[in-house]
């Protein structure tokens, strides 16, 4: 079933209502900030209100005052603030009071405006309410969710430009230029029997491969925009006693992983993340790469080939006192060949340089597609030039996205998979001269994968479930 945003609203929701929700992260503050949404928001708060009517203010301003509770007594001084619709975050009438963060009063200030006629808001609902006023399409709704998750610089930068909605105006540029491809498609059928070129088959076929093009770039670039969200994935193998654990300690500049000469002590994988200069990492500390019969020690020996294998980074750690472990290598290079997205970086780390026996390990420095890092785990040597290094993959790989656009969202990447095949279904119908009413629905579905993304099409089902996972005041 495919709902208008018009029919969305009343089916799922009742806008009429008025409604309220802390927006500040729950526990105690200096300040707290309660927000009430809908047609009787500045009513209501004005009940409450002890100074200049609200009732009488001009949009975007704010207010010192005093709210009071439900019998009135006073409750705290405050500030309100006042956005009339459709000048408001919702596109409805909105009030933000700040108040000290007291349990107590945010407990006290939910129950008077319940009281005096607000509802308490269900998770996202003022986004959803954003969504449905037209005041910010799907795309951007969920970039809002993004823009408070983001824990990296870059995260932010890719999130606000969402939010802005430069990702949005592409889609949109794409969806326009689908359409136009629509309409030449349909004046060729009607005027099939005429001689009469509205543009052709040639002109035709640029247009759908420049769309087809866009569309799969977008698509591939989930990989990085999804890495970039939840942290670059690095994953740190080697041979057993290589010095993997103590690096990822160094690394971090905490003992989190067990160090040991014993051969076998890490069993399993053990994740820590780490900011360096705009990226988040997530660093995988993995099981000795050796052969064993031991049950559980294989157990972890597989997961470090996963892990390999989901990697966008690999940290091939080495002593550098033994000579070159040609097998190791070939076998790490396999398992990087495995992905179905772009291949990882390579980072051989030669570790023990401290001391004072290093063994060359040419076979590494002479390959053009590795990065060779001296380090040693134990004192630190090299460990600023690892980090230094893994930021400069992640810039090169993320820095020169075309004007920033990178897709982050699982399900906006399957709608590109499935505009990116409906795309290059028009690129052969085209190829081959099939008739324009077998390519035209083509067209259509592309249209149709394109539109789910903003929401111009979108099922009740995907919005709840999506607007459900956002936080209690937004």
């Amino acid at each position: 079933m495919r709902l208008s945003l018009l029919e969305y609203n009343k089916m799922t929701y009742d806008n009429n209502d008025t409604i309220c929700a802390i927006s500040t992260p729950p526990g105690v503050g200096g300040i707290a900030v309660a927000r009430v949404s809908g047609p009787k928001a500045i009513e209501i708060v004005n009940s409450l209100w002890r100074g200049r009517p609200l009732t009488e203010a001009d949009t975007h301003t704010a207010h010192l005052g005093t709210i009071t509770d439900s019998i009135g007594r006073p409750l705290d001084h405050a500030v309100s603030t006042v956005y009339r619709s459709p000048r408001s975050f919702t596109g409805e009438d909105v009030v933000e009071i700040s108040v000290h963060g007291s349990r107590f009063v945010q407990r006290e200030l939910l129950d008077t405006l319940t009281h005096a006629g607000a509802r308490l808001a269900e998770p996202g609902e003022f986004t959803r309410r954003a969504f449905t006023s037209g005041r910010m399409d799907l795309a951007e709704a969920e970039a809002v969710a993004d823009v408070i998750a983001s824990n990296s610089r870059a995260a932010h930068r890719i999130a606000m430009s969402q939010m802005r909605g430069d990702y949005s105006r592409r889609l949109s540029s794409l969806r326009d230029r689908l359409i136009d491809l629509s309409a030449l498609l349909e004046l060729e059928l009607d005027f099939s029997e005429e001689e009469v070129e509205f543009a052709s088959r040639k002109h035709l076929l640029q247009i759908a491969g420049d769309i087809h093009s866009e569309v799969t770039r977008l698509h591939r670039s989930f990989a990085s925009g999804a890495a970039i969200k939840d942290g670059i994935p690095v994953a740190i193998v080697g041979a057993t006693n290589a010095g993997k654990s103590s690096l990822l300690n160094a690394l971090i500049g905490d003992e989190r992983a067990i160090v040991s000469d014993i051969h076998g002590t890490t069993r399993d994988t053990i994740e820590e993340t780490l900011e360096i200069g705009d990226y988040m990492f997530r660093f995988i500390d993995t099981a000795g790469l050796r052969d064993t019969t031991d049950t559980i020690e294989r157990i972890g020996i597989d997961r470090s080939h996963q892990a390999i294998a989901r990697a966008r980074i690999v940290i091939l750690v080495t002593d550098s006192t033994l000579p070159a472990d040609s097998t190791l290598y070939t076998r790490i290079s396999d398992c990087m060949r495995t992905k179905d997205t772009a291949p990882a970086h390579l980072i051989v780390a030669l570790n023990k340089t401290d001391l004072t026996t290093p063994t060359s390990q040419t076979q590494y420095e002479e390959n053009p597609q590795v990065s060779v890092v001296k380090i040693s785990a134990l004192t630190g040597y090299g460990i600023e030039t690892l980090r230094q290094t893994l930021h400069d993959i992640a810039l090169r790989e993320n820095g020169n996205a075309d004007e920033g656009i990178l897709v982050t969202n699982a399900r906006h990447a399957q709608a590109l998979s499935m505009a990116a095949a409906s795309s290059a279904r028009i690129l052969t119908a085209m190829t081959d001269g099939l008739p324009g009413d077998l390519i035209a629905q083509d067209v259509r579905e592309t249209i149709h994968h394109l539109s789910e993304i903003t929401g111009t099409i979108s099922t009740t089902d995907i919005l709840t479930t999506i607007f459900s996972r956002f936080c209690i005041g937004k």
